[in-house]
């Protein structure tokens, strides 16, 4: 036995080698050409845009050509006239963005914007996260009830709102006056009063999508963080900026974005609840101001130009801010 094991020990391995007849066949070279990895792989990267397709061409036709209408328009000197054919359209360049730029209504009703724009944001902001967080802490049936509560303000359309909000500020028959015993104080009088007003419905309509989707996140956060925290000695403020906050930052990123665009381009609001943008347009926003430029006017050319002007904002501030977000090392 162990003459054969040692026998056996000492044979010498054979190495592969070529193939040859009767013997086994060896490996195959791979063959060269668009079946490897490499032309797979570029087969697949067309596989997602396949399937965006028709979404993309809906967007191109929704988005992205009135887009370039209004952009050309904007280089225009479209009118009335140019309309109804009485005069020949003409190019006037960077014309219309010149007499915009020149004018000192714009830079104000600008700064209105971005003062109402902001506070808006913050109040939407700061009372749907705090509304979600409530969620959390009570039973059942409130929270279905703050809930139906919340869905019924954001389902009510913009026009709807505006003109019930309206008639509750009312100074001869409204209940808010009579509950505040503000007497026949008129809200949209001032200018302050009536842009609070407006403050007042947006906020109202925008809270829901920010207090649903955070809910949702905070459901989604392990309660054993929460409950850690808790025990730590931290309140529900600390709790929420330290632990929940930071987690929930990719969704918080979202509805601030989305709230952003929304609440600068305010329209219905302003137009119903101060009658086209208040006593002398003292409540004018950018997008009513490039309605009565383009409709109320007739200077379809210097409303789209407006329009551009708030395209390109947003699209700054937007990317900023993600930029911002970056810097910081957030994933997005």
């Amino acid at each position: 036995m162990s003459v054969a094991t040692d026998g056996a020990k000492s044979r010498p391995r054979r190495t592969p080698g070529p193939a040859h007849a009767g013997g086994p066949p060896g490996p195959r070279p791979a063959r060269s050409g668009g079946r490897g990895p490499t032309g797979g792989a570029r087969r697949g990267g067309w596989t997602p845009w396949l399937y965006l397709a028709p979404a993309l061409v809906v967007l191109a036709g929704l988005l992205v050509y009135p887009v370039y209408q209004l952009g050309l328009i904007s280089f225009l000197d479209y009118t009335q006239a140019q309309v109804s054919g009485g005069e020949p359209t003409s190019f006037r360049g960077f014309g219309n963005y010149a007499e915009l730029l020149s004018d000192p209504q714009f830079w104000n009703v600008l700064l209105a914007t971005v003062v109402f724009a902001a506070a808006c944001v913050l109040g939407t902001m700061t009372v749907g996260c705090a509304l979600a967080v409530l969620l959390t802490r009570v039973r059942a049936l409130p929270r279905l009830l703050l809930m139906l509560a919340a869905l019924g303000a954001w389902a009510t359309p913009a026009i709807t709102g505006s003109t019930v909000w309206v008639f509750l500020f009312d100074p001869d028959f409204g209940p808010v006056n009579r509950v505040l015993g503000l007497g026949d104080f008129a809200w949209t009088y001032g200018r302050l009063s009536a842009f609070a007003l407006v403050f007042f419905e947006v906020v109202w309509c925008s809270f829901p999508l920010v207090m649903v989707t955070t809910y949702a996140g905070i459901r989604a956060v392990p309660t054993e963080v929460v409950e850690a925290a808790t025990l730590d000695g931290a309140s529900v403020w600390r709790t929420w900026r330290s632990v929940l906050a930071p987690l929930l930052r990719p969704i918080l990123i979202v509805v601030t974005i989305q709230s952003i665009i929304w609440d600068f381009k305010v329209f219905t609001q302003i137009y119903v609840m101060t009658g086209g943008g208040g006593i002398a347009k003292q409540n004018l926003v950018l997008n009513v101001y490039a309605y009565q430029k383009a409709f109320a006017s007739s200077q379809y050319s210097l409303g789209s130009a407006i329009g551009v002007v708030m395209l390109l904002i947003l699209l700054s501030v937007t990317l900023l801010y993600l930029k911002l977000l970056r810097r910081n090392g957030e994933e997005i």
